[in-house]
């Protein structure tokens, strides 16, 4: 069946984050995606390195101004908008001043992984499926690339399954060779509660490590794509033990094809 809306939820894009073979990959996959005559979206978190009035971010007023609850406290979501000129593309962002507005993405100029990185992913993910609601578009494929997209697969499983933007979607999971070093606080097994959500569905967080992550996006998606040429060998082996539809690696010159076919045979 041909899968004609693709979102793409992704961790960082070039040229608003630094380039490396995510952020160009997730730079090029949707301009590929849309020139094989698909309809996208593209979201990615306004991380506070990234410079607004050269890429020329502005806020999207009637897509903000809602407000996302962790932890029992309000976090007001803020929607940017970019275009890439050469792609006829839009990118959305995901901001909020407690979580996006340091100057660095996941990790302080030591090194030192963000605490919050736990409440960080939560609002993301989130943020931007709420979004997506509101444009009042329903895709047919949810492409989450990076773990900072992780939580994405399950609130489009578990809480969203009766959505009619995302009843029918297929969830497509990119791992990539981006392993976090500290495990996540242990709360988000609370914090990421939502209706639809149990105890259950999280318990593989124990503890809430990039391995323990990543299988949790795997078991909430319908197909797995190997981002990275080399991929922790325990998150390969789950892969192929999953039996779930897997796209190994795909060299630079073939990929966009690859995955176009990929979404199209879930």
């Amino acid at each position: 069946m041909e899968n004609n809306k693709v979102l793409f939820i992704s961790q960082e894009i070039t040229p608003y984050l630094p380039e490396n073979s995510m952020s160009s990959l997730c730079r090029n996959l949707p301009q590929g995606i849309q020139e094989r005559g698909k309809q996208i979206r593209t979201f990615m978190p306004r991380f506070g390195n990234i410079n607004e009035r050269r890429n020329q971010l502005h806020e999207v007023i009637r897509l903000s101004g809602m407000n996302l609850i962790i932890d029992d406290t309000d976090h007001p979501l803020i929607i940017k908008v970019a275009s890439i000129q050469t792609a006829r593309m839009q990118v959305y962002f995901i901001d909020n001043e407690d979580y996006f507005s340091r100057k660095n993405t996941i990790s302080d100029d030591d090194g030192k992984e963000f605490e919050d990185n736990d409440e960080r992913i939560i609002f993301f993910a989130r943020g931007v499926l709420e979004t997506t609601k509101k444009l009042r578009w329903a895709p047919d494929v949810v492409h989450c690339q990076g773990w900072f997209t992780a939580l994405a697969p399950l609130y489009i499983k578990k809480a969203m399954s009766e959505d009619p933007y995302f009843a029918d979607a297929k969830v497509v999971y990119s791992v990539f060779n981006d392993e976090f070093k500290t495990a996540l606080n242990p709360a988000i097994k609370e914090k990421a509660k939502v209706e639809g959500i149990k105890d259950n569905d999280l318990k593989i967080l124990n503890p809430a490590n990039f391995i323990n992550l990543t299988k949790l996006a795997i078991d909430n998606s319908d197909g797995i794509i190997q981002g990275s040429e080399k991929i922790n060998p325990e998150i390969e082996n789950y892969i192929k033990e999953s039996g779930k539809p897997f796209l190994e690696y795909q060299p630079e010159d073939q990929y966009i094809d690859a995955y176009n076919k990929f979404y199209d045979s879930l």
